[in-house]
């Protein structure tokens, strides 16, 4: 799917969860491939604003359920990753580099959000 352009509406639609928008933001500043626990303590540390000793062992577990099965699966239907499930990898695809610059506008428009982005 790599090299196919993604209208903005489905971008947008990407972006209307924020667990989503953590993930994005999360891999346009890594520039790398991460494992769902990456992820899972990215979302804790802009969403949670808690230590992750102090987050539950049951909400690290819905948000890693969540991933797995809601939001990662959207990124990958899009093109904008590709996931390995035996190594729980979540790797950035050039898609989602080609929308970098759109998506890093989205992203900062959301005043709530607090993850980096230096995209």
């Amino acid at each position: 799917m790599v090299g196919t352009q993604i209208d903005f509406d489905t971008l947008l639609a990407l972006c209307r969860d924020e667990h989503r928008r953590i993930v994005l933001g999360t891999l346009l500043d890594e520039r790398r491939a991460l494992t769902m626990r990456d992820l899972s303590e990215a979302i804790v540390e802009y969403n949670h604003h808690a230590p992750l000793q102090e987050v539950s062992g049951e909400t690290m577990t819905r948000i890693r359920i969540e991933l797995h099965h809601v939001h990662v699966p959207k990124l990958v239907a899009a093109g904008l990753v590709e996931y390995d499930d035996d190594r729980e990898l979540v790797e950035p695809t050039a898609d989602l580099q080609s929308v970098a610059p759109r998506l890093t506008e989205i992203l900062r428009a959301d005043p709530e959000f607090e993850a980096p982005l230096n995209a």
